[in-house]
């Protein structure tokens, strides 16, 4: 859990702050983003970009709309979205760990050497919480949180209502914050 003063400190040019920012970050955004793009070349682009924006933007942040890791876990997410649809645009194959045969490698990769204990079980935790879910919702949680496509995106790629795809994300989501939220309580991540 990151402290909220410490963004307010940050705002005000602490250096010190930034580092325990990034020492309190980086493995999950790593790891976000290597889900996302596949490449790791292009997570370490990606990262110092991330956090670039987030030093120099960081008076933006608002507490109101969430907790710091939910800003920047949504901040890489969507920039990680961005290149994917530039690499798109500029006609090279824009896949995802569901179309790589390197997916595995991605998915299964063991712990970097900066991973702390606590990092690695949460990884661990929330991989099995994804996998435990029924295939169908997993897919819809996959091609939206990774892949960024919209509902209708999805729906049309899976050849499926619409309805049936909400379904599948909100069920999908409850159970993933309902299986976390037990190892969450239960101290596991401490």
């Amino acid at each position: 859990m990151i402290d909220p003063a410490l963004l307010a400190r940050i705002v005000k040019g602490d250096q010190q702050a930034f580092s325990q920012l990034y020492d309190q970050s980086s493995t999950l955004l790593h790891t976000l983003a290597l889900r996302i793009l596949g490449s790791r070349e292009e997570t370490e682009e990606l990262l110092q970009d991330v956090y670039l924006e987030v030093w120099r933007k960081v008076s933006r942040y608002d507490i109101g709309r969430g907790t710091p890791v939910a800003w920047l876990i949504t901040l890489t997410r969507s920039r990680a979205i961005d290149r994917l649809r530039a690499r798109g645009a500029r006609g090279q194959q824009a896949t995802t760990s569901l179309e790589q045969s390197a997916a595995p490698q991605v998915r299964d990769s063991g712990p970097s050497p900066f991973e702390t204990q606590a990092d690695q079980e949460l990884r661990l935790a929330v991989g099995s919480a994804i996998t435990s879910l029924p295939a169908a919702q997993q897919q819809a949680i996959e091609l939206a949180y990774y892949e960024g496509l919209s509902h209708m995106e999805i729906a049309a790629r899976l050849n499926q209502p619409l309805g049936t795809v909400k379904t599948r994300i909100k069920l999908g989501m409850s159970k993933l914050r309902e299986t976390l939220r037990h190892s969450w309580d239960q101290g596991d991540f401490e």
